[in-house]
């Protein structure tokens, strides 16, 4: 993959959550980072799918897991998984104390019932 497959890997992450729900007061399940302009946007078994959003926005179409521990891209044009890719800006994930699903403090106690089955 490269800069011509929509990623720039000079550009830092938007933050440590979704920018979106960060915003209106929401919760997500994981995070996903765009690799062309860093927006983080939470997985599609979050409530919100603010990265699939963004994509279908901006046109962007490789994204890489936010999560520490993990690397793999995803490529929504061909629908395509990718074990590795290049090292994008740092940080690499949210901080390893931000739980899963977050952000503490907003995630309701039911939160396992808004799981895609």
């Amino acid at each position: 993959m490269t800069s011509a497959d929509g990623i720039d890997p000079s550009v830092p992450p938007s933050g440590t959550g979704c920018t979106e729900c960060d915003e209106a007061g929401g919760w997500w399940f994981h995070l996903r980072r765009c690799a062309q302009c860093g927006h983080v946007g939470c997985c599609d078994d979050s409530p919100a799918k603010h990265a699939t959003a963004h994509w279908k926005a901006t046109g962007h179409p490789v994204i890489q897991s936010f999560e520490p521990g993990e690397s793999w891209f995803w490529d929504f044009d061909s629908a395509q998984l990718y074990e590795s890719g290049p090292d994008l800006a740092p940080p690499q994930s949210h901080p390893a104390d931000q739980p899963a699903p977050g952000p503490a403090g907003r995630v309701p106690e039911d939160w396992m019932k808004t799981l895609r089955s």
